[in-house]
Order: structure tokens, then C-alpha cells, then sequence
């Protein structure tokens, strides 16, 4: 393992896993510094590259948490230190190049009413009585379409979600699944 590939390979998904807990950008740089120094310096300890990955969050988790610990020791926090919302990189929106050519994978009555509702924003109601089916149907095939497109998502990569389901890291199962 070069200490090179492992961070070009993690870099972006530590960086935005620091953004979500940290508001300052500055802070998150210098955290993520640290954590570079502490993945050259240690690397040589890790058994398997399968649990890398693992490890180096462990590093970012706990460099999160020192963070915390020593600003509660120099000063009070204020609630707007505590988290960021507009952490400037978000990986959903890395991924919405994928999109497209993931869609136009789909069949194609699923094609066009993702097309319609989630990409173009037409409303659910309208579309039903466009196509002459009621509301409720036509919420069951959104449904289904979506679970169609995050198959063929989860078919080329892995999918980590947070607990309210929103894509904190993504890694691609093979080199260039043909998707995007």
C-alpha cells in the first residue's frame, strides 16, 4: 500500500465526512492535514487494505473528536461552530454526472417518469393525469423506478448512506462501470 493511492483514493470522502461535522474550512484542512501525517506515519500498521478504508475514518473520527475536546478547553462553543451545512463539496452532487446515463439504462416508461418528475421537476399529480392513472399508481411506479436506478447504482458502486439515507462515500466496485 503507497501512502499516495490510498489518500488520492480517500481524500475527497474523509474531507467531506470532516465538512459535515466541522463548520470552519480552515479547521477542516488543518484536520485533514493531521490525518495525513498520522496515515504516513502509521500505514505500515494496517494487516489488510480491505479495512484501510475503515481505519483511516477511525483517524478522522477521533481527530473529530480531539477538535471538539480542545476548543471546549480554550473557549465556550457557539452553536453555529458545531455544524456546517454548506460544506462546499457535496458528493451527491459529484455524482450527478452519473445520472443521466444511469437513467437512460433504465426501461424506458422508467426513463421518462424520472425524467419528468426528478429531473425536469414536474409534479407527481400532473404527470398522473397527463398519462390518464391515478395518483396513487403513479406514486407506486416513482417508487419502483427509483429502486430500478439505485440497483443499477449499487450494481457499479458501493453506497454509503448517513442515517437520513443522504451518499456520504461512493466507491466504484470496478474501473469505469460504463456508467459515467
Amino acid at each position: 500500500m503507497k501512502i499516495e493511492q490510498v489518500w488520492q483514493d480517500y481524500q475527497t470522502a474523509i474531507k467531506a465526512f470532516l465538512h459535515s461535522k466541522i463548520s470552519n474550512t480552515a479547521d477542516v484542512d488543518d484536520l485533514l492535514q493531521d490525518i495525513l501525517i498520522k496515515t504516513y506515519n502509521n500505514l505500515h500498521t494496517v494487516k489488510s487494505e480491505s479495512s484501510v478504508k475503515s481505519w483511516l475514518f477511525q483517524i478522522a473520527n477521533h481527530a473529530i473528536i480531539d477538535f471538539y475536546r480542545e476548543k471546549g478547553r480554550s473557549r465556550d462553543l457557539q452553536v453555529d461552530e458545531l455544524w456546517y451545512e454548506d460544506v462546499g463539496f457535496n458528493l451527491e452532487d459529484a455524482l450527478s454526472p452519473c445520472i443521466g446515463p444511469f437513467i437512460s439504462a433504465l426501461p424506458k416508461e422508467s426513463a421518462e417518469l424520472l425524467t419528468s418528475i426528478d429531473i425536469h421537476g414536474q409534479s407527481q399529480k400532473e404527470y398522473a393525469q397527463a398519462l390518464g392513472i391515478s395518483y396513487s399508481t403513479l406514486k407506486s411506479r416513482v417508487q419502483k423506478s427509483r429502486g430500478e436506478l439505485r440497483r443499477l447504482f449499487e450494481d457499479c458502486c458501493h453506497l454509503s448512506l448517513d442515517k437520513h439515507g443522504r451518499v456520504i462515500d461512493c466507491d466504484a466496485k470496478s474501473k469505469g462501470c460504463g456508467k459515467c
